[in-house]
């Protein structure tokens, strides 16, 4: 059995092949048991952000490529260059991945907080589809007690440089005083929750906070002193925003070119500034080419957050030696665990060997052969099958002089196991 981790994330693969990749909270329980179904697929756990797409599987020997395989085919990317842009981690480095992941050491904004919460989510998201069993399971409860280790003993979350605050920065920057603004928020998430928190420390004039369920927006809006709109009402309101910061999950844009063309023209040419930090995008790339549309994607972010990532740099350090730790533990745990495979393939041989032999006596029975032949049939054949090959094989042993594999069995065989040791005594 194998762990795996494949998938792409900001580093390698650009925005518009990201955003192709991505699956949809509602649509994550079909797509685990879709992949889960593939041959030798065990388990499987799927985390799918803004800036990441990952599957996290157990799967038998032999079967480290299927889940690669089968994210080109449930995105219908076949004969498309995904292999380019793809990573697989196996074992320990797979174990390490999701450590780092978890950690935000993998993150476009080093030590950001709200990836621990999506991969969380994604746990929870697998634990209801029922695509986890105890490896899995046991591999995310390490991770959320690696992840809030590292972040309680080690400065990696110092200084706000999440992307919702990157993104506040930017607009800072692109528009002087924020406190002459009127911001649009669109979605009402977490990374719009912590924009809205920003703003609101920036003193902004007016925030309106736009979402497809009005209950959200008003909940939102209402603790930052904001106004609420629908989806619906964007093309009304979209001329009083001086910034828009956008970040749904919706699968199409909400804002297409000739809404935002309109509200400009009803701007009366003043500019308008976009920041995008959705996946799939929520604003259509065309309205950059619309002059006085000011429009920034995630990638755009970059530069912003590699000025506030130097206060962290060294807190990595000791969190990639956290880390490394963790990973130690956990392959000796995963490693014990193949150490007993050996029984559960000896139950496993046995019970079958035992549901044949039954199945033979019984047809016995029915054509009326007596009882009493039918049940030494049943003893000695059943006895036979299972005392084959544990006999056959301590036959050649004894002929090659393999005394270490005859003293393993004559310690196996014991009919009286041999106490535990005591080792605190």
């Amino acid at each position: 059995m194998a762990l795996v981790a494949v998938g792409l994330n900001h580093q390698t693969a650009p925005l518009e092949f990201r955003e192709r990749v991505a699956f949809a909270p509602g649509d994550t329980a079909s797509a685990l048991a879709a992949l889960t179904a593939q041959p030798g697929v065990r388990e499987a756990a799927i985390l799918s952000t803004c800036n990441r797409t990952e599957l996290y599987c157990t799967v038998d020997g032999g079967a480290e490529t299927t889940p690669a395989a089968w994210l080109q085919r449930h995105h219908q990317l076949t004969g498309e260059r995904l292999g380019e842009f793809l990573y697989l981690h196996t074992d320990a480095d797979a174990v390490r991945h999701l450590f780092r992941v978890a950690t935000g050491l993998e993150s476009m904004v080093l030590g950001e907080p709200q990836i621990l919460g999506q991969v969380k989510d994604a746990y929870a998201l697998a634990r209801e589809a029922h695509t986890l069993n105890a490896p899995l399971e046991r591999l995310f409860q390490n991770t959320f007690a690696v992840a809030k280790r590292v972040r309680s003993d080690t400065r990696i979350g110092a200084n706000p440089v999440s992307v919702a605050f990157t993104a506040v920065r930017l607009a800072e920057r692109l528009f002087a005083d924020l406190g002459q603004a009127c911001v649009l928020l669109i979605g009402a998430g977490e990374t719009i929750e912590l924009a809205a928190r920003h703003l609101t420390e920036a003193r902004v004039r007016r925030l309106i906070v736009a979402n497809r369920t009005l209950e959200n927006a008003q909940a939102l809006a209402g603790r930052f002193g904001g106004y609420a709109i629908t989806l619906a009402d964007l093309p009304r309101h979209l001329a009083e925003a001086d910034v828009v910061i956008a970040s749904t999950a919706s699968r199409e844009p909400v804002l297409d070119r000739d809404t935002v063309a309109a509200a400009l023209a009803e701007r009366r040419r003043k500019p308008m500034f976009m920041v995008d930090i959705a996946v799939p995008r929520d604003i259509d790339p065309a309205v950059a080419t619309i002059e006085d549309a000011f429009l920034y994607t995630i990638d755009d972010l970059r530069a912003v957050i590699d000025e506030n990532l130097r206060g962290r740099r060294e807190a990595a350090r000791d969190a990639e030696a956290m880390i490394e730790l963790s990973v130690e533990h956990f392959m000796g745990w995963w490693r014990a665990l193949d150490l007993r495979n050996p029984v559960t393939q000896l139950r496993r041989h046995a019970e079958s060997d035992r549901d044949e032999v039954l199945a033979k006596a019984q047809s016995m029975l029915a054509r009326g052969r007596p009882a009493d032949e039918v049940l030494a049939f049943l003893a000695n054949t059943l006895t036979n099958k299972l005392l084959h090959a544990p006999s056959a094989n301590l036959r050649a042993a004894a002929l090659r002089g393999d005394a270490d594999l005859l003293r393993a069995a004559e310690r196996l065989f014991e009919s009286e196991p041999t106490p535990p040791v005591n080792r605190e005594s």
